[in-house]
C-alpha cells in the first residue's frame, strides 16, 4: 500500500509490477527520521509464463542519506559487489597485497605506480574489445588485467638491428599477434 502511494510504478513485462520511491521513516534511537528507498517487485505471472495462484511479493528496503533518486540508489545497491572485482585484480594481478616497505612513503610511491599501471592496463583492455580481430570466446564488457598481460603484454618477441633500424620480431604462431599490432597502430 505504501508503495503504490509513494512509489513509481512501472510494468517490466506481463505479470511483473514494479514500484521504486523513498519516504522519510522515524527510527527507534533517532532523532530525525532516516530515508527508506524501496523497491517492490509483485510477480502474478513467472518469466517461463507461468500462473501464479498467489501473487509472489519481493521487497528491498536501503536506508540512505543520499539525495538521489530512487532508482539510482537502486542500482548502486545492486552493483556494490563491482568494486570488489577491482580491488581483487589490483591485490591478485599485479601483486600489490602486501607492500614491501615498513615506510610510508615508499609504500605510496607502489601503490600510485600501482594505480597508474592498472589504469594504463585498464586503457588497453577496453581498447583491445573495440579491435574486431582478437580471438575473443565469448562478448564481454571488459577484459581482466591478468588477461591482458598473458595475452598482449607478455608477447614473445626478439629485436634486431638492421641497416641502422631496430624492429620487433613478434612470433608468428601467437593469437594475439593481429591485436596487438592493431593497438601499436592506434597508439603507436
Amino acid at each position: 500500500m505504501t508503495a503504490q502511494q509513494h512509489g513509481t510504478y512501472s510494468e517490466a513485462r506481463e505479470g511483473k509490477k514494479v514500484y521504486r520511491g523513498s519516504i522519510m521513516a522515524p527510527m527507534r534511537g533517532l532523532e530525525k527520521p532516516v530515508r527508506m528507498v524501496f523497491e517492490v517487485i509483485e510477480r502474478t505471472i513467472q518469466s517461463d509464463g507461468q500462473v501464479l495462484l498467489l501473487p509472489n511479493i519481493k521487497l528491498a528496503v536501503y536506508l540512505t542519506s543520499l539525495p538521489d533518486a530512487p532508482s539510482v540508489i537502486i542500482d548502486l545497491y545492486h552493483a556494490h559487489g563491482t568494486m570488489e572485482q577491482f580491488h581483487s585484480e589490483i591485490k591478485t594481478d599485479l601483486d600489490l597485497e602486501r607492500l614491501p616497505s615498513g615506510k610510508f612513503a615508499t609504500n605510496d610511491l607502489v601503490l600510485h605506480f600501482g594505480f597508474l599501471t592498472y589504469n594504463l592496463l585498464r586503457i588497453i583492455g577496453q581498447e583491445s574489445l573495440q579491435v574486431q580481430d582478437g580471438p575473443l570466446r565469448k562478448k564481454v564488457q571488459r577484459r581482466r588485467i591478468r588477461t591482458v598481460i598473458q595475452n598482449l603484454i607478455t608477447l614473445a618477441a626478439k629485436m634486431t638491428r638492421l641497416t641502422r633500424q631496430t624492429r620487433l620480431r613478434l612470433g608468428r604462431g601467437n593469437r594475439w599477434l593481429l591485436m596487438f599490432v592493431r593497438l601499436y597502430q592506434a597508439f603507436g
